[in-house]
């Protein structure tokens, strides 16, 4: 599973564990994470998912002290807290993980916090999925090396984040909006464009 959550309580007021969000029918094998932001990293749910001793592929940790590292530090101390088996991992690495063959591929968001983006492939099949990536001039490399995808998972909402640690804060989207991720998407060569977040 890639960015699995179920509580997002700490980002979004008035939300409701679990609601809206699907919950794996078994015991998970492992768990790819894109960045460590609350609502694409959530301990406790992995935790709960995950067979014991599954590994949990993720970034490697923030740059800078305490004020830098303020939207990861707590999914940071979840992961510590629920003795995951935590591994981390460089962009264009490549593990396998049962039947799938995943490489971390590099990624850029608007806040400056580390980030990974998954290609995962099995039985033939492709798939990307892009966490809260901004646009960025690594599609191409990205492409050349993986293309084409059966299907692109993309950020399209183009979120504008007014983070407290951040000043001045950006008017610009820490995220794509829905023309940049269609502009991925066909240099991904990707058959299915499907936008989240």
């Amino acid at each position: 599973m890639i960015d699995y959550v179920r509580d997002l309580s700490p980002l979004f007021t008035g939300w409701k564990r679990g609601e809206g969000l699907a919950v794996p029918s078994a015991k998970v094998d492992a768990a790819l994470v894109t960045h460590l932001h609350r609502d694409h990293t959530d301990a406790s749910a992995l935790a709960e998912t995950l067979t014991p001793g599954a590994p949990v592929l993720r970034p490697a940790p923030g740059y800078g002290d305490d004020v830098d590292n303020a939207t990861t530090l707590q999914a940071e101390r979840e992961l510590v807290l629920h003795r995951l088996a935590v591994e981390v991992v460089a962009a264009w690495s490549t593990h396998e993980v049962g039947p799938f063959r995943v490489t971390a591929v590099p990624a850029v968001d608007g806040l400056g916090d580390p980030q990974l983006n998954w290609v995962v492939q099995a039985e033939g099949q492709r798939v990307f999925h892009g966490g809260d990536t901004m646009f960025h001039g690594y599609w191409w490399l990205i492409a050349r090396r993986f293309s084409p995808f059966d299907a692109v998972f993309l950020p399209a909402n183009g979120a504008v984040v007014d983070a407290p640690h951040l000043r001045p804060p950006s008017p610009l989207p820490a995220a794509m909006d829905p023309r940049q991720a269609a502009a991925a998407a066909e240099i991904l060569d990707a058959r299915y464009a499907v936008p989240m977040h």
